[in-house]
C-alpha cells in the first residue's frame, strides 16, 4: 500500500505528497496534461518541442541544467500522445531548490529566437537519427497514419512533418506554453523523507502565485472503427530483415476494456515465456523475433503485434502463422496456469517498480491525471479481476481482420 496525501492549490495545481523515511533522496515529478493529441494537424510536434524548450532557461534561471548539477540532481523528461512529464531526483536537503527550479519555468520560460532555434535543431536532428536514419525507425509514423484517419493519434509525438517544427514561430510557441503549461493543467508529486504538511507549504510558496490558464475544452474527434483491413508495404534492399506490424483498435485507458486488452497483449508477448515467442520462435521457428504490446493511450489506442520472420520464411507464411495463434486465443479459454503466470509477473513488476521514489511519484501523478489517485493501490487488483474468460472475449472483439492494419517491411534482394 502506497501512502500519500493530496490537496489542490487555489490556482488548480494538484499536489501529492508521499513520505518515504527510508530514503535520503527527494523526487519532484511534474506532469502536464498536454501531449501530441492537443496539437493542430498543421502544427504538430509542439508538445515534444516543449519537452526540450523547458530546459532552455526561464525568468530567473538562465541555465536549468547547471543549477541541477550543482545541487547533485538528476533530471529528465518525456512526452507522449497524452502528457508531458518532467522529473528531478536530488539529495533530500535540496527540496526547496528543486521546487524553485520547476516553479520558475512554469511561471515564465525565457522565450527567445536563440533558444527556439537551438531546440528546433535538436528536435530536427532527433527526427533524422531516430526515425529516418535507422531500419524500421519510421514504423510508428507509418503505422499511426495507417490505423487512424481522424484522431490526433494519427501522428507521433515527434510530429507529422518535421517542417511543422522547422517553421514554428516564436509567437506560436509562446501561445502554446500559456495555453497548456498552467498550474490547473498540472500534477505535482513529491516523494522523500518529508512531512506532507511541509511539502504542501513549500509547494504553495513556490507555485501558489502562478496564474491559472483558461484553455478551451478538448473536442477531439472520435476515431471510427475501420470498415476494412488496411495494408501498407515498404520495400527497401537496405533493410536487415523483413518485418511485420499488425495493429488492432482497442479500448483506451479511460474505458472498461483496457485491462483485458493489456492482459491479452501480455499473454501474447510478455517475455520469452509468452505464447508467441514460445510457439512461433522456439517451437515452429517461423519468427526470429516477435513482440506484442499496447500503445497505452487514454483514448482508444492500438494493440500491436510486431516481429521479424525467420530467415527463409516469407511474409505470407509468417502472417498466416501469426493469425493462427490469434485465432486460437479467440477459440479457446486460457489455461489457468498461463493466466496466473501473467498475474504473478504484473504483481512482481508492480512491487519492484515502486521501490524507487521516482516511480511512485510518476505513478501518483499519472493516476491523478486519470482522475483516480487511489488507482495506484488497486493496480494488481484490477488485473487479477480479469480472468481467462474475459481475455478470450477480448481476443474475439479485438482480433478481427476487417479492423486490422498491416504494415510490412520487405527486404528486396537483387535478382
Amino acid at each position: 500500500m502506497i501512502e500519500y496525501q493530496s490537496k489542490q492549490l487555489d490556482n488548480g495545481l494538484t499536489v501529492i505528497a508521499h513520505q518515504d523515511l527510508r530514503s535520503g533522496m527527494g523526487v519532484v515529478n511534474l506532469l502536464y496534461d498536454v501531449g501530441s493529441r492537443d496539437e493542430q494537424p498543421e502544427r504538430t510536434g509542439f508538445a515534444h518541442l516543449f519537452e526540450h524548450l523547458m530546459f532552455g532557461g526561464s525568468a530567473n534561471i538562465p541555465d536549468y541544467d547547471r543549477v541541477a548539477q550543482n545541487m547533485g540532481a538528476e533530471n529528465n523528461a518525456f512526452t507522449s500522445s497524452d502528457l508531458t512529464n518532467y522529473y528531478i531526483s536530488f539529495p533530500a536537503a535540496q527540496l526547496e531548490t528543486a521546487l524553485w527550479l520547476e516553479s520558475d519555468r512554469m511561471l515564465q520560460l525565457d522565450f527567445s529566437e536563440r533558444s527556439l532555434e537551438v531546440q528546433r535543431q535538436v528536435v530536427v536532428e532527433e527526427y533524422h537519427q531516430r526515425y529516418l536514419n535507422q531500419p524500421f525507425g519510421d514504423a510508428w509514423l507509418r503505422l499511426r497514419a495507417l490505423a487512424y484517419r481522424n484522431h490526433p493519434y494519427r501522428w507521433a509525438t515527434i510530429g507529422k512533418e518535421i517542417a511543422h517544427i522547422e517553421e514554428a514561430t516564436l509567437s506560436e510557441v509562446e501561445s502554446f506554453f500559456y495555453r497548456h503549461y498552467r498550474p490547473n493543467y498540472a500534477y505535482l508529486a513529491v516523494s522523500g523523507p518529508y512531512d506532507p504538511e511541509q511539502v504542501f507549504e513549500s509547494v504553495a510558496r513556490w507555485f501558489g502565485d502562478i496564474p491559472q490558464g483558461d484553455r478551451p475544452p478538448r473536442d477531439l474527434p472520435r476515431e471510427p472503427m475501420p470498415d476494412a483491413a488496411r495494408y501498407e508495404e515498404v520495400c527497401d534492399p537496405m533493410l536487415p530483415a523483413d518485418a511485420i506490424y499488425l495493429a488492432f483498435p482497442m479500448s483506451g485507458r479511460d474505458e472498461s476494456g483496457y485491462v483485458a486488452a493489456d492482459l491479452l497483449s501480455d499473454v501474447l508477448g510478455r517475455g520469452r515465456s509468452a505464447r508467441l515467442y514460445r510457439r512461433l520462435v522456439r517451437e515452429k521457428q517461423v519468427f526470429g523475433q516477435i513482440n506484442a504490446y499496447v500503445s497505452g493511450e487514454r483514448d482508444p489506442g492500438l494493440l500491436v503485434v510486431s516481429g521479424h520472420p525467420a530467415e527463409g520464411v516469407g511474409i505470407g507464411e509468417a502472417t498466416d502463422a501469426l493469425w493462427a495463434e490469434l485465432n486460437e486465443l479467440k477459440a479457446n479459454v486460457l489455461e489457468r496456469t498461463e493466466w496466473q503466470r501473467q498475474i504473478n509477473q504484473i504483481e512482481a513488476e508492480y512491487h519492484f517498480g515502486h521501490v524507487q521514489g521516482l516511480n511512485v511519484a510518476l505513478n501518483l501523478c499519472y493516476n491523478a491525471l486519470l482522475g483516480d489517485i487511489e488507482g495506484i493501490n488497486r493496480h494488481v487488483e484490477r488485473y487479477s479481476a480479469v480472468g481467462p474468460d474475459a481475455i478470450k472475449a477480448a481476443a474475439q472483439q479485438i482480433f478481427r481482420e476487417d479492423r486490422s492494419s498491416l504494415l510490412v517491411y520487405r527486404r528486396q534482394t537483387k535478382s
